[in-house]
């Protein structure tokens, strides 16, 4: 089996139907730079793009995503308690950590929200793909640098 017929298997999907995303990030150059790199893979669908936490809770619900990329600094409400209410209102959505913060009590907090990834946005173009495949296949994914070196 491959790795996206697997991955369509694990989420019900036929392999015709492409991963739906939600991105949510703040800085509008980084969140460009996310949809840029996330449409070099046709296996994923962007369905909707949002710069705050509360933005980020609404939309997930509205448009029910299989995937969350979430930064931690946002505006209104930080991305750990936008997952937290994702999580509960939304538990088959995947969430992907991508911020700047390296600090260990926030990765684990992340990871005890049931994440399954944290990339470091410095990593990111080397990372980011790598992150949402593993983290799609029910794999955990960690940044290769925290930033605690």
């Amino acid at each position: 089996m491959t790795p996206k017929t697997e991955l369509a298997h694990r989420l019900g999907l036929s392999h015709a139907v492409p991963i739906r995303v939600l991105v949510v990030e703040d800085f509008a150059p980084f969140r460009q730079f996310i949809l840029s790199t996330l449409a070099s893979r046709r296996d994923l669908q962007v369905i909707g793009e949002v710069s705050d936490g509360l933005e980020a809770v609404q939309k997930a619900v509205e448009l029910q995503p299989d995937l969350v990329l979430l930064d931690i600094g946002l505006p209104s409400l930080n991305g750990i308690e936008a997952a937290r209410q994702i999580r509960k209102l939304l538990p088959e959505s995947e969430i992907i950590f991508l911020t700047q913060e390296s600090s260990a009590e926030v990765m684990q907090e992340a990871f005890s929200l049931g994440a399954r990834g944290y990339i470091v946005k410095a990593k990111a173009g080397s990372e980011l793909l790598t992150a949402v495949e593993a983290g799609l296949l029910g794999k955990t994914f960690v940044s290769s640098s925290n930033g605690n070196r």
